[in-house]
Parts: C-alpha cells; sequence; structure tokens
C-alpha cells in the first residue's frame, strides 16, 4: 500500500495538465514505471505541499483587501467541475481497491464537519458560504466521479483503510475549490481593475492640456446657458454636450441659422451641418455622444448638476473630465460649484464662477387653483403620470378649451408641434398639460405653473422606484419655466391644484437646493472585458455585481450609478451567445424596460445579430406591424409610442452594427412617418379616451393616481399630515388607495376619536372595495415621467 507521502506527490502529476490520459497507462511495468518517476519527485512535490498549507504566500494572501470578502462571497457562482472522463481507474490499480460511494459520503462529511478544516479554508479566502458552496461541488464531484484523480484516491484508501487523517483531503478540496472559484486566485487583479479612485487618469490627452474651467451658475431663465453658447458659437471649434436630443437639436439649428456650421451626433441620430457633407467644426450633441478623442477650443456642457443622476451621472463626470477643450463653459445650478471644484483639484485645473439672477420676477401665487373651471390662458398643469395627463386633458376640453399635451413618451417632433401650437399667438390652443418634461429642452410661453400634484415616483439608493414629494431642485426646475425673458409673459407665476398642496410648494421654492455632493461613475467596457478574462464563466449581470462591489471610489467625489437597468437587460439576453463586448453595447441600449413590447423586440434583435443575420427593413416591418394606422383608442397610442421607442432602438443600435442594421435611412423615414400618425391621436386625445370606454378598453388612468411603495406625506411643518403605517404603505403600492381616500379616512378617523372610539382598519377595508370597483381592465400601464 503506498504511503500519504507519496499519495501527496501524485497532486501534481495526476492533477491539470499533468493528469494521466486514457491510454495513457496500462498495467504491469508501465504502472510500475510510473510509481518510480513518482518517488523521485518526492521531495519537490513534500515542498509544494506544504507551501500549498501555508496561507498568506503566494496568491492566496490576495484576498486579503479593503473590504470583507464575507459581503460580497454570495456573487460568485461556482464553475461546475466535470469529473474525468477516463475509462482506466489508476488509483485503484495504485491501492488495489475500489472506494465505495457511500463509505466515501462519511469520510466527506467528517471532512466538512472538522472545524479546523473550516479555520484553514477561511485563512485560503473560503468564508462560511464559499466553504459550503465548494465542499457541495467537491462532494458532488467526488461522488459522480467513475475514476477519481490518482492522487485523491489513495488518500482516500488510506483513510478508509486506518492509515490517514481526514484532514490530509483538504490539499485536494483547495484545488477543487480554486477551479470551482477562479477568483479565489485572481483576487488582488480584480480589485486593481475595479479601482476607481482616480477616474481623471483614465484621460490622459485631457491631461495634457492646461484646460480653463468656467462655471455659468444661475436658476432657470437665468440667461446662463445663452452666455456659454455665445462663447461657443464664436469659437473656431467646440462641441455642446446636452442632456437631451431636443436641447441638441435645438443648439443645431439655431448655430447653423446663424452661419456657424455646426453638426448633430445623438444616440440615433447623425446630421451634417455643411451642405457637401464634410464634418463641421462645430457639433452639437447629446452628452453620452462626447467625443473625447477630438480637440476642440470651446466645450459646453448644459445641465452640469446632472452628475448626480442615479442612471446617467457618469456621462457628465466623463465630459468633464476628459473632454479635450481649452476652454470649457459648464451650466447649471449654484450648488455644484463646491463639487466642481473638488473635481477639478484632481486635474489641477481652477474654476471661474460666474452667477446669473433670474431675469424674470416669478410670484407665488396665495390661492391654489381649486377647480380646473379657474384654468386662464397661459396655464401650464403639470402632472407626474398620465393617468393624471390623460383625466385633466380630458376634463379642460370637456369645458370647451383646447389642450396642448405634452409627456415624457411621445417623440420629439410630437413634443415640439405640441409646443408650437402653445406657442403660436394666432392658434386658439392656450392651456397646456404636461408632464416635468417640461423642465429642459422645450421653449414655452407659459404665464402660470400650476402643480396638480407634489408627488412623484422616484427612485431610491437602492434602486427601488417610490412615491416621494419633488426635490427642492425639481420644484424650482419647473416653477421656474413660467415667465420668459423676452416672450409674452415675462414675468411668471406658480401655484397648486389642491389647497393643501400650496403651503408645501411654498416651502421648497423658500429653499435652497441642496449642494450636489458626488458625481456618478459606470464600469467601461475594458474594465468588464478583464473582469471576464479572470472570470470566464461568470454571466454579464454577476460580473457588473461583482465589480461594483469590489470596486473602490473616492467618497468624498464620486458614486457607482445605478446598474439594475442594465443588469435587466444583460439577463434578459444571457442565454443569447453573443460576443462580450456586442453583449455589453446591447445592454446600454436606453429603452424603457417597462415597456413589454420594446423588451421583445430588443430580444429579438439580439437573436438576429447572434445568428449574424442582418435585421433589415423587412423584417422589421413584419414584426412591428407597418404600415401604420391611426390610433382609437389610448391603448392603440401607447403602443405606437412603443413602436417608435424601437425604431429609436433600432437607430441607435445601427450606429453601433452597421453591417447587421443597415436600412437605417428607411427605418428613419418610418419613424417620421410614425411621428406624424402619433401627433395625430395626441390632438385627438380627447376622442381617443370617448373610444376606449366604448370600446370596452377602461382605461387605467381611472385607477389611483399615485402606485408605489410608499408616500411621503410631510415636507414642512405647513404641509398636511396623513396617515401612514405598514397597511396603508401597501394598498397604497398596489394603488386601492389614493391621498384623497386618506383624507376622507382622517376625517371619520377623527370623527370616531371624538366619540371614544378606537381606530381600527374597517375603513380601510371600505375603501378598499370601493377602489377596486374603480379598477380598470385594460392591459395599458400607468407610466411614471
Amino acid at each position: 500500500m503506498p504511503c500519504v507521502e507519496t499519495a501527496l506527490n501524485l497532486s501534481f502529476i495526476f492533477s491539470g495538465r499533468g493528469r494521466f490520459r486514457k491510454g495513457m497507462l496500462g498495467s504491469g511495468s508501465r504502472v510500475m514505471g510510473a510509481a518510480r518517476r513518482l518517488r523521485c519527485l518526492k521531495l519537490t512535490q513534500q515542498q509544494n505541499h506544504q507551501r500549498l498549507l501555508r496561507p498568506g504566500c503566494g496568491a492566496l494572501s490576495l484576498v486579503r483587501g479593503k473590504k470583507d470578502d464575507s459581503s460580497f462571497s454570495h456573487l460568485f457562482v461556482p464553475v461546475p467541475v466535470k469529473p474525468s472522463s477516463d475509462d482506466i481507474n489508476v488509483g485503484a490499480e495504485l491501492t488495489g481497491a475500489e472506494i465505495h460511494k457511500d463509505d466515501l459520503l462519511k469520510v466527506l462529511n467528517k471532512f466538512y464537519q472538522r472545524k479546523e478544516i473550516k479555520t484553514l479554508a477561511k485563512e485560503h479566502g473560503l468564508d462560511h458560504h464559499l466553504m459550503h458552496q465548494a465542499y457541495i461541488s467537491f462532494r458532488r464531484y467526488c461522488l459522480e466521479a467513475t475514476a477519481l484523480p490518482p492522487d485523491l484516491h489513495i488518500i482516500l484508501a488510506d483513510i478508509l483503510q486506518g492509515a490517514g487523517s481526514v484532514d490530509s483531503i483538504f490539499p485536494y478540496f483547495l484545488r477543487h475549490a480554486r477551479t470551482a472559484f477562479p477568483h479565489l486566485e485572481c483576487m488582488d487583479d480584480l480589485r486593481k481593475i475595479s479601482d476607481l479612485r482616480t477616474p481623471a487618469n483614465w484621460y490622459p490627452e485631457a491631461r495634457r492640456l492646461t484646460r480653463k474651467v468656467i462655471f455659468h451658475a444661475g436658476p432657470t431663465n437665468s440667461g446662463k446657458t445663452y452666455h456659454a453658447l455665445e462663447r461657443f458659437m464664436s469659437a473656431k471649434s467646440g462641441v455642446y454636450c446636452g442632456p437631451l436630443k431636443m436641447l441638441a437639436v435645438e443648439v443645431f439649428n439655431k448655430c447653423n441659422a446663424k452661419g456657424t456650421p455646426c453638426d448633430l451626433v445623438t444616440g440615433e441620430e447623425r446630421r451634417a451641418g455643411n451642405a457637401d457633407g464634410s464634418q463641421a467644426n462645430h457639433v452639437a450633441c447629446t452628452v453620452e455622444m462626447t467625443s473625447i478623442n477630438q480637440h476642440f477650443e470651446v466645450a459646453v456642457i448644459d445641465e452640469i448638476q446632472m452628475m448626480k443622476d442615479d442612471q446617467r451621472g457618469w456621462a457628465w463626470s466623463r465630459a468633464l473630465l476628459g473632454v479635450q477643450a481649452d476652454e470649457i463653459h459648464v451650466c447649471g445650478e449654484p450648488g455644484t460649484a463646491e463639487l466642481l471644484q473638488g473635481l477639478l483639484n484632481t486635474t489641477g485645473e481652477d474654476l471661474e464662477i460666474r452667477n446669473y439672477k433670474r431675469l424674470t420676477q416669478l410670484e407665488v401665487e396665495t390661492t391654489a387653483l381649486g377647480t380646473l373651471d379657474n384654468v386662464l390662458p397661459g396655464d401650464c398643469i403639470v402632472c407626474f403620470s398620465k393617468n393624471d395627463i390623460y383625466s385633466v386633458s380630458r376634463q379642460i376640453e370637456a369645458l370647451g378649451r383646447e389642450v396642448a399635451v405634452i409627456y415624457g413618451g411621445l417623440p420629439p417632433g410630437t413634443k415640439l408641434a405640441q409646443a408650437s401650437k402653445f406657442n403660436d399667438p394666432s392658434n386658439p390652443c392656450k392651456v397646456m398639460v404636461a408632464t416635468d418634461a417640461i423642465g429642459m429642452g422645450l421653449n414655452l410661453s407659459i404665464k402660470r405653473v400650476i402643480f396638480y400634484s407634489l408627488i412623484k415616483p422616484v427612485v431610491n439608493e437602492k434602486g427601488e422606484k417610490e412615491m416621494d414629494t419633488i426635490s427642492v431642485s425639481s420644484a424650482l426646475q419647473i416653477a421656474g419655466r413660467a415667465g420668459r425673458y423676452g416672450t409674452e409673459y415675462e414675468n411668471g407665476r406658480v401655484t397648486t391644484f389642491r389647497p393643501d398642496d400650496l403651503p408645501i410648494l411654498k416651502s421648497l421654492l423658500s429653499q435652497t437646493p441642496e449642494p450636489i455632493k458626488k458625481a456618478g461613475l459606470h464600469p467601461t467596457a475594458d474594465q468588464i472585458e478583464l473582469y471576464a478574462y479572470h472570470l470566464p464563466n461568470s454571466a454579464l449581470s454577476n460580473l457588473m455585481d461583482i465589480f461594483v462591489t469590489l470596486s473602490t471610489v473616492d467618497d468624498s467625489l464620486y458614486f457607482i450609478c445605478n446598474i439594475e437597468d442594465f443588469k435587466f437587460l444583460a439577463d434578459m439576453i444571457q442565454h443569447v451567445p453573443l460576443p462580450l463586448r456586442a453583449r455589453y453595447v446591447f445592454c446600454c441600449a436606453p429603452i424603457n424596460k417597462k415597456m413589454p413590447f420594446v423588451c421583445t423586440m430588443f430580444l429579438k434583435y439580439s437573436r438576429q445579430y447572434s445568428k449574424n443575420e442582418a435585421i433589415t427593413f423587412d423584417w422589421l416591418c413584419r414584426h412591428i406591424g407597418w404600415p401604420f394606422s391611426a390610433p382609437r383608442t389610448i391603448v392603440d397610442l401607447v403602443h405606437l409610442e412603443a413602436v417608435f421607442d424601437v425604431l429609436d432602438l433600432y437607430l441607435w443600435l445601427s450606429y453601433r452594427f452597421m453591417d447587421l442594421f443597415p436600412d437605417a435611412a428607411l427605418v428613419r423615414d418610418m419613424q417620421n412617418e410614425l411621428d406624424l400618425i402619433i401627433q395625430q391621436g395626441v390632438f385627438q386625445l380627447t376622442r381617443l379616451l370617448k373610444n376606449s370606454e366604448q370600446s370596452g378598453d377602461e382605461d387605467q388612468f381611472t385607477m389611483s393616481r399615485y402606485k408605489n411603495k410608499r408616500i411621503k406625506a410631510k415636507v414642512s411643518d405647513d404641509g398636511p399630515s396623513l396617515p401612514t403605517g405598514r397597511l396603508t404603505d401597501r394598498l397604497l403600492a398596489q394603488g386601492l388607495l389614493t391621498p384623497n381616500m386618506l383624507q376622507e379616512l382622517q376625517k371619520e378617523w377623527n370623527q370616531k376619536k371624538s366619540k371614544g372610539v378606537k381606530e381600527d382598519e374597517d375603513i380601510l377595508n371600505t375603501s378598499v372595495k370601493r377602489g377596486r370597483k374603480k379598477k380598470t381592465k385594460s392591459t395599458l400601464r400607468d407610466e411614471d415621467l
């Protein structure tokens, strides 16, 4: 019987690349020759064995870092380790004994139960979770293998015959664990890749320049962007980086109209400013499309406070740190100044601040609107959901007034048509109903802004949506749209629809927005590719999770942007065979994950791409139902809006995979046609609502308006107080209660209290029944905008 020391020597020869292949060994002399070779390697293998068991040496010490590995060990998924398919059981030939599975299981269980083994495993990077997962994989491997590796077979045979301790299994268990969890040997590399503490160093070309940075700070309608654009158009070359496509288009049109040739670059579109199609010296782009490889004399980065955005903040950080411009003009809220100074300290650049004041007056009215009968020409009623948009516009038109409607889901052409209709002095349409989409990108002649509600869906720090009172920044941004310098209504007014909201609005508008404290960052494709090199069997979504968890950032300046939408798309196409770089690009696509049709087409696009089959115009027509017909109901209109987004997605992909999305010009023509059809539907919104009822499509806009996890009922001491609690939160989240219902309940509760009756939830149950009666059957979503 071979001794334990000889068995340990086998751990090198019979593992990894040194494993015996089928036919390599026979019986007799060839087996004895292998045994002689093993004895010659005895000393070397003893040294290797001791090194393997010694914590803190080599790659094993790399698992020690600033973060506690146990906090993210659950992110690592074990790689399946398949047993060898060798027909010859070399271990059985060397020991002369087979190992029964029942006996083997007892030995393995005894090994796992040893406290000393768990302590040793922890020293080698295997916390409780990883140890358990590795053991399950190791046990399955041993029980399913027809022929165990010879070195492991010999050790197990010795243990079963009482010639060894179960502790001697550990080197082989650790070898298996490293195969199942490749990160154990590359943690140091992973930490270095995800070290994001000095993002300014990612842009060496920009660091070679001595850039002059000017911050134009001021509220809405203060002229800050106007002055920055004047410098932009007078420069020999320049780039404008805007938050929205519509703003980029506006700058594109303005520059070309004033004789400064300017190109347009957005995710879905490219337009040339020069008549011959040659590249112009100026370019207007969305901030994500900012070129960091081209040199400009002047760069303008608009709405710089968007660096704080959980989803897109990384794009502003990238533009500020990476754009190659001699002169950079950033425009935004004054509260961004301190963060800008901190960021520029890391680049060695100075910040010049130019402060602006609002050019016209903004007055907060002393009374709320109360009823839609009091709507006046020049009014804009701001809602935060499509349901409210539909309901309010229908009620106003029932009063004989024409309404312009704008919300985020509309195509740009439709938004501009509605804005033009509202702004035209000769047009009878003098009232607008809109979401906070009017806060940026549209020039509107608004006399008075009326907040229909102050509750809006927001994304919390965990990436979850919940209902909350609008922020001070949002309130100032939207209210500031009332009154515009040089228009019919220079002095603006603002109020609320409900009297209870007016004290809250006054409190919001009297405050200064909180300073912007951190700028967003996002993992790049190169960084994720490096991760995939070290963890080749991990899914993209899993790689992103590991990257974000292991990442190290300067907490005083930066944060990692929310990656939930990215992971959602990554999980959706995980089963589709795609190269990693292409998969990453697909997952960066700007789509609304709440729209099932758009998600379905996204999946179909990725499948076609994976098969290397072109997504042609004909293929697209078959899948989206072209030619389109005018919408008859609200459901039809919402579907057409989703189709428009599908075409937008095609155009976005066409600039990244030109060979497989070849018909961008035809798709753009189709999209323009669809835009006109949607415009017709929006112009006849009331008729669509009536048709929906007559056809039985009772739209969900009759459901409660505030549907999500919770509502903060109080912003200041002046605000109304509503009852809260677990049941209340749940009913609000399910859309079975509204704040109005809660106010009625509060009155009833107060009456009960005066009679000495203890509060209970019977009234809530009654309200739930009322809410259920009002619930509708349509599949139309409540698109919170």
